[in-house]
């Protein structure tokens, strides 16, 4: 368990910080800037839960903790994932996501259209917090590319993206109140 007694170190004061080994990187490095959109991502989904209730709420707390792990994954910085002693995305941790979008995907109608980011309000933060989830899938990809970085920490963040999309809809009174993208609606010449 962590125990914060003091929330500012000055540590950081010179533009590096600590990862979960103590070694020391610069702020603006790949593994800091993967591990803040990944808090990025968490915090729009907190708001998001503002407007999710019952199960849906649930799906999106475990998720939230599920994101700190991812995290603490990234700030450990190593070759080896499958040690027990350390805190790592687990494959069970994805298939509880890829169980959870199948449930929610079984509910709601097939779509004949790209999905605007909108709906009501839990949908729309959903689609925001989508959005992040994409953007810090680049930002671990691009880590991925010159550090190690545990491979279900990458299949995890790629179908959050897609539950979050799926339970943006659900929010979205089961589909019906999606916004659908039409083609060109904008691009007809006046006549």
């Amino acid at each position: 368990m962590v125990k914060l007694t003091r929330i500012y170190t000055k540590g950081g004061d010179k533009g590096n910080t600590s990862l979960g080994d103590g070694s020391r990187v610069a702020k603006h490095s790949a593994r800091i800037g993967a591990t803040g959109t990944v808090d990025e991502a968490n915090s729009t989904i907190g708001v998001a839960r503002l407007y999710a209730e019952g199960y849906q709420d649930l799906m999106l707390e475990r998720i939230q903790h599920d994101l700190f792990d991812v995290g603490a994954d990234l700030c450990t910085p190593g070759e080896t994932f499958d040690d027990p002693a350390q805190l790592r995305i687990r494959p069970k941790q994805t298939e509880r996501l890829e169980s959870e979008i199948d449930m929610l995907n079984g509910e709601l109608p097939a779509l004949n259209s790209f999905v605007l980011p909108g709906g009501g309000e839990a949908g729309s933060y959903l689609h925001l917090a989508r959005a992040v989830v994409r953007r810090a899938e680049r930002d671990i990809t691009l880590l991925a590319a010159s550090e190690p970085v545990n491979p279900e920490v990458l299949r995890y963040i790629n179908r959050l993206s897609d539950h979050l999309f799926v339970l943006a809809r659900h929010l979205n009174a089961k589909g019906k109140g999606d916004v659908l993208w039409k083609p060109g609606v904008n691009n007809k010449e006046a006549s």
